[in-house]
Parts: C-alpha cells; structure tokens; sequence
C-alpha cells in the first residue's frame, strides 16, 4: 500500500496574493499584442481627423508620424484624476506625504521660495499649462505680425534640439528632401541625415552681395520638381555665421513659398529660432519667419522651434518650445489637438515629460515684471561685443589672414581663412596660443564672440593673426 497523503497535501498550496495559478508549459496561454507596425484605432482616429482639416499636411506626416497617437493609459487618466479625484489619487506613481509631494530636505534647500509640489512631480506630457501659456502671449508680442493669425499653444520640449527632433518623428522619412543653407548648424545633418536618414540638399547661404541667397533658395526648391514634399530649415540668427535676414528678404523668402506651395509643392517650413531676439542692426528683420509663413497657404505647414535656452540665458535647463501653424478646413485647434497628440506621443514613448523644476522657475520667471529689463541688459553686451568685433576686424592688416563673412546678431561670426586649412588652425591656436575656437568646414573658422568680454576681443584677434602668420611662415619654408 501506498503512503497515507497528508491532509496539506490534498489542499491546493497557498499562493501569494495576486499570483498567476500554476500550471505546465503547455497550459499558459500567450497572447501577442499588435504589430508595431499596424496603426491602433487612436491613430487612426487623429490621422482622420488631420486628413479632414488638411490633406496635405496628412500628406506631410511620415510613417511614423501615422503610427503615433497618446494613449489613454497612466498619463491621461492620471491628468482627468488631477482634476476630478478629490478624495484621494492613487494613479501616479509618486509618493505623498500629507497631501503634498514627498522630498528630502537635502534637495529641497536648494529650491527657496518654491514648494515641493512645483518641482518633485513629474510634468504633463505637453509641458506645464502656465508656462506655454506665457511663452505663447511671449510670442505675440515679441511677433506684432502673429496677431490676428492662428498657431497652437507651444509644446515643452526638452531643449530646441528635442524639438526639432520631435518635428522630425512626425513628417520625416529616409529619402526625404530637406533644404537647408550650406552654412548651417552641424547637428543638422546628424538629426536629420543620420537620424533620420533624410537627404540634405544644400543651396547657397550667401549671394554676391553679402545678404541671404534667396535666388538660391528658389534655385533648389526648382531643382526638386519630382518631390511632392519638401522639407526647409531656415535658422535666424544663423549658426555659425550670425547674420538674419533683412526686412527685403523675409518678403522674398515668402513670396518663394508661396509660388512654391501653389505650384503644387507641399513644404514644411521648420524656422529654428534657438537665438531669437539677439538682433544687433537696424534692418535686420526682427521678427521670426514663423510670423510670416503662419497662415500662408494650405500646402504649408510652419513649424516654429524656440524656446528660453538662448532667448532666456538658461542654456542647461533644457527647455524648449515647438509650435505649429497650419490652414485648417474647419477648426484650426482641432488640428493642432491631433498633432499635439502625436507629439505627446512621441515624448512620453521617449523620455515621458520634460523637467518640472527648470519650467517652474522658467514660468516664475517669465512672470517677474523685471525679467524683461534683465534680459534687455544682456542683450545690450553681446551687442556691443558685436560691434566691437565689426570695430576691430575692420583693421586693415588682418585682410591677409581671412575674409570675415557678414554678422548682425546672435553668438557668432564667421571668418573665411586665406591660404589656410581651418582646422591645422584651430590646432595651431589651441596647442600654442590656447585659444579655441571652432573650424567649420575647410577654410571657415567660427568665432564665438558671446564668450568673451568686450575687452578680450581686440586681443584675440592680434593673437589670432599672429598665428595665421605663423603657419604661413611655415608654409612657405617647407616649399
């Protein structure tokens, strides 16, 4: 006879609460969500609603673009909770301490004047409500031609450089076309071309004159006459060489998009405006090209990406803003809805929200009546550390050395070398001289006037000439 079964044993063991039944290999089941690939309903549901308002800015949406929506998971029931649980809310995963965010002393010390509950939770997916609000009546007023015409409430991003990336994971596919000057930002390319295998085509920054190669421009818009959707950058104060367009050239660079768009082009117009406001001459246009392309033509879309790093002096919070601007068939806020909700997206699949504490110190301080007039004040060095730099380099000796290409605002000028390689400069500066600066290209130097006093600059400049000789000195034994 067998051995008699103990009574725990004829009982089902006890199992943890909340634990799946046991069983064997063969009896769990496996259940395979959808294709990553395959548009789920909320999707759907934005892509009609885009479509509806404006097929060509459908049109304009890359793969990924189409795929993305918001879900209605912990973030959003999370933000109907904040405004509707007024017992209790348990659907965010942070900890409370009677009714307030939990914090260490040791970090809020460092926060004087600003509670734990504006800087330990985490932010809305779009970024804080009173920040974009104040960034957007910002933009109307720094922007008198936005007034009367339709854009969305900006989006926090994390810096300029998510921005663009974000603009980017909506309307960019490999293969894409995207128009960009030849003296340009090198994380372009990086974002766009290898990121997100986009082909840039450069055009002519300059023309003869000195002054933006808007022939260029509608140049490489006509040399794409096989492309249905063209993407541009224009990026005022440019980097690297810190010129803007004058008042002239934003009504031909409008009037370009314009004909383009009702030639049947479908154009997204991405205006990078990192340095917005640090305008240093009188005709310069002082306005972004956002406020001009807003509205323009239903086969345009604008797109604006901005924010307080440069325009705020606050260059590690990383914060930025992306805005949009676009002919709506019905309600132009309805498609911005739709596009927000892409947006938020693509950040809460990314990184979930941006930095709580950097935009509500960025909100506190974009509502303190004296932040304009501090910020006027160091407007005013850097304009007068470019003119100093005018001042200075229109000495005549320097012309043996290099070319300076033309400034009016921003970080940066640029100087076009003379029978020199940039970067056996760059080298040459640094190792014997110790002075950086940056080389762009074969034969172009960017110098960035922001970092130095006024009282620098004449210095460096005579150190840097000496250099440049140097090396020619050098050049010319070894032949």
């Amino acid at each position: 006879m067998g051995e008699k079964k103990s009574d725990s044993a004829k009982q089902p063991s006890q199992q943890a609460i909340g634990a799946y039944p046991e069983g064997t290999d063969e009896e769990v089941q496996f259940r395979r969500l959808m294709p990553g690939s395959q548009l789920r309903p909320l999707a759907q549901e934005l892509n009609a609603l885009i479509q509806r308002e404006n097929p060509y800015v459908y049109g304009m949406l890359s793969a990924l673009g189409r795929r993305l929506y918001f879900p209605k998971g912990i973030l959003a029931q999370s933000a109907e909770a904040k405004e509707k649980a007024y017992r209790c809310d348990a659907t965010i995963g942070i900890a409370r301490q009677e009714g307030h965010a939990m914090g260490l002393e040791s970090v809020m010390k460092y926060f004087a004047g600003v509670s734990a509950d504006d800087v330990l939770p985490y932010a809305p997916a779009l970024g804080r409500p009173d920040l974009r609000q104040k960034w957007r009546e910002g933009l109307l007023r720094k922007n008198p031609s936005l007034q009367g015409k339709s854009f969305s409430l900006p989006i926090v991003t994390s810096g300029v450089t998510h921005a663009l990336s974000l603009a980017a994971d909506l309307f960019v596919d490999p293969g894409d076309v995207v128009l960009v000057p030849d003296k340009f930002w090198e994380n372009y390319e990086l974002l766009f071309g290898v990121r997100y295998q986009a082909q840039l085509v450069l055009y002519p920054f300059f023309d003869q004159a000195g002054g933006f190669s808007v022939e260029g421009l509608r140049r490489a818009l006509a040399s794409q006459a096989d492309k249905a959707k063209i993407i541009l950058i224009f990026n005022f104060p440019n980097n690297p060489t810190g010129y803007s367009i004058t008042h002239r050239e934003a009504q031909q660079i409008e009037e370009v998009l314009a004909e383009a768009a009702e030639g049947g082009k479908s154009l997204l117009a991405l205006t990078d405006d990192a340095y917005f406001g640090l305008f240093y001459q009188e005709e310069v246009y002082k306005e972004s090209l956002f406020a001009r392309l807003a509205g323009l033509h239903q086969r345009l879309l604008a797109v604006k990406v901005d924010g307080p790093t440069k325009e705020e002096f606050v260059w590690g919070f990383r914060v930025g803003m992306l805005s949009f601007s676009a002919w709506a068939a019905q309600n132009e806020m309805a498609l911005y809805g739709a596009l927000e909700k892409k947006v938020a997206g693509a950040i809460r699949s990314a990184i979930s929200n941006c930095s709580h504490p950097a935009q509500t110190i960025l909100a506190k301080a974009l509502a303190d009546q004296t932040t304009h007039a501090q910020r006027l004040a160091k407007q005013q060095i850097l304009q007068a550390r470019a003119r100093r730099v005018c001042q200075v380099l229109q000495n005549p000796k320097f012309a043996r050395y290099w070319d300076p290409y033309p400034f009016n605002s921003g970080y940066f000028m640029c100087l076009r070398l003379k029978d020199l390689d940039a970067e056996a400069y760059r080298q040459h500066l640094l190792l014997e001289h110790g002075i950086g600066v940056i080389a762009d290209g074969p034969s172009d130097i960017r110098f960035a006037f922001s970092g130095l006093d006024e009282e620098q600059i004449e210095g460096v400049f005579e150190t840097m000439a000496q250099a440049a000789q140097e090396l020619l000195d050098k050049k010319a034994s070894s032949c």
